[in-house]
């Protein structure tokens, strides 16, 4: 990739740059799957921690769990949930424009005073589309598109993960940018299109 095509990956629908990575543990907490796709979905967050040299951790000291999973089949259900509301500003709002433009999913992120994501909550309503994916390659797509706050669009034309053979892969490229994105040299958070231009340094350092 080369610092246009890494820069895209961060700029957003309205022209603005933005970057943001982790910076704490991960803490994930899944809800509506049995044990067997607990199990996928915690392997594909451990994957992608792996790959950005991240930690993937049982608790975090302020909230808990701060990778928050939610498989439903109808938005409302969102609504019942017990204090998500006090987590996610605007539920209301929110599910009544998702269920409008018939979304099947949706990802929330939180940020600390650094600008570093301190917080994601992942929602998929498992409509027949959704359903039709492995589990597998569901876990590892939410996961992927987690790790980072990634451009609106950046994956609207081409997914993040790659058929290989019978396997479900994340692409090359794709995982060359988490892995730099996540270098220690860099900032938590950016505004700042040259950072881009930092990551794709880095990239060339990979290859």
């Amino acid at each position: 990739m080369d610092v246009t095509d890494v820069e895209q990956l961060f700029t957003r629908a309205d022209g603005s740059f933005a970057f943001a990575r982790w910076g704490r543990g991960i803490a994930p907490v899944v809800f509506g799957v049995e044990d067997e796709t607990l199990g996928v979905i915690k392997g594909a967050i451990d994957a992608v921690c792996r790959l950005a040299s991240h930690e993937m951790t049982d608790g975090d000291a302020e909230l808990g769990s701060n990778f928050m999973w939610f498989f439903f089949r109808d938005w409302d259900e969102l609504l019942e949930v017990p204090r998500l509301g006090d987590m996610v500003p605007d539920l209301e709002p929110l599910v009544a424009r998702l269920k409008e433009v018939d979304a099947n999913q949706y990802r929330a992120f939180r940020f600390d005073d650094a600008g570093a994501i301190k917080a994601c909550f992942v929602f998929l309503r498992m409509d027949n589309s959704l359903s039709a994916l492995p589990a597998d390659t569901l876990a590892l797509s939410q996961a992927t598109q987690s790790i980072l706050l990634w451009s609106d669009t950046a994956f609207k034309t081409q997914s993040p993960l790659a058929l290989v053979g019978e396997t479900t892969v994340l692409r090359p490229e794709i995982g060359q940018v988490i892995a730099a994105a996540y270098d220690p040299i860099l900032p938590v958070s950016s505004h700042d299109p040259t950072h881009a231009l930092r990551m794709s340094a880095r990239i060339g350092l990979m290859q």
